[in-house]
């Protein structure tokens, strides 16, 4: 109840024309009702109130199929026409929603498409100066895992150091304690990633990745996924970010390579930092391709924030990003 979503379908009066039809589902003594608003020009407005999806649109489809038969036009195969897709219920985006509601853990004959997902209420945006038209105004200081270079020559040092192997102090690498083979924890993280993590507000910064179950030690967790694009392409994109007030999610790979997940990317990036971290970033070569892989670096209980340092680059004051992550060895800034 409360679903509502405005489709541009064929018109039921004027043939080879389109008129727009507002879908909703209404509460009427308790139940849930599927209503229909048919909203044309110089035409009174219409509509169609039935229990389902189907009922209700079957109406206006059959009434389009006559007034197509009567004006010669190509045949409409009603038989394919569903009243779900025309709810929108069978959109992936819109499947992920339903499937994530309150409740749905009661339901018995239900087949999941997407697995169980735990979201929380999404907070609203916080505008720092209280004016969302004022904000534009503002340089934002969002994650960047990899600084992109001001030159198209790449060094060593814009690199995270978690990404290169470089720790502050020598240990044996994550990997190393793997029982499983890198490929064969892969093919498992593909497959369960989505019953690992849940999307919610953060007390660090703005929204978070939690633990959806307790995580071993060494655990991948999920693949920080985006598009590859080279280095002189993630320079160019990161000035027009900045210049759109976008937050910049980009991670470098190596030298040439950066994942930019600022426009499409996975949950991953939503991951905050922390100077006391209890993951870290690896990139694990799979089938001869880099994958940037999020994996735990101690035992995590289910609910707990997942976190990882950036290890930026140190910069001058007037480049500095503080840090909130609320450590107790919290260094105060993240670069």
């Amino acid at each position: 109840v409360g679903y509502c979503v405005t489709r541009f379908y064929w018109s039921m009066t004027r043939p080879n024309r389109r008129c727009v039809y507002t879908c909703s589902i209404i509460d009427v003594n308790n139940r849930p009702m599927f209503r229909i608003k048919v909203k044309e020009e110089e035409c009174p407005e219409q509509e169609f109130t039935e229990l389902t999806a189907k009922a209700a649109w079957h109406k206006i489809v059959n009434s389009i199929d006559i007034l197509r038969r009567q004006n010669s036009l190509v045949k409409m195969f009603t038989v394919f026409v569903s009243g779900e897709d025309l709810y929108g219920f069978t959109e992936p985006h819109i499947i992920r929603l339903i499937e994530s509601l309150p409740g749905v853990e009661i339901l018995q004959n239900y087949a999941f498409k997407y697995g169980r997902l735990q979201l929380l209420d999404m907070p609203l945006t916080i505008n720092p100066t209280g004016c969302a038209r004022s904000e534009p105004k503002l340089q934002t200081h969002f994650r960047r895992h990899a600084l992109t270079l001001t030159s198209s020559h790449s060094t060593r040092s814009a690199l995270p150091r978690t990404v290169l192997g470089i720790e502050d102090h020598p240990q044996i690498p994550y990997v190393k304690h793997f029982v499983l083979s890198k490929s064969t924890q892969y093919r498992k993280l593909k497959i369960e990633w989505r019953q690992n993590v849940f999307l919610a507000k953060s007390r660090i910064q703005g929204l978070g990745l939690f633990a959806a179950r307790d995580l071993e030690k060494h655990t991948m967790v999920i693949e920080y996924i985006g598009e590859l694009i080279r280095n002189e392409v993630a320079n160019k994109r990161e000035k027009l970010y900045e210049q759109q007030n976008r937050g910049i999610y980009m991670f470098r790979i190596d030298d040439e390579h950066v994942i930019d997940a600022t426009m499409s990317g996975g949950l991953a990036r939503y991951i905050n930092h922390s100077c006391n971290p209890n993951c870290v970033a690896e990139v694990v070569q799979i089938e001869k391709d880099s994958k940037i892989i999020i994996i735990t670096n101690r035992r995590i209980t289910k609910g707990e924030e997942l976190m990882y340092d950036y290890k930026f680059d140190f910069e001058d004051e007037s480049s500095k990003i503080p840090c909130m992550c609320g450590a107790s060895n919290c260094r105060k800034w993240m670069n």
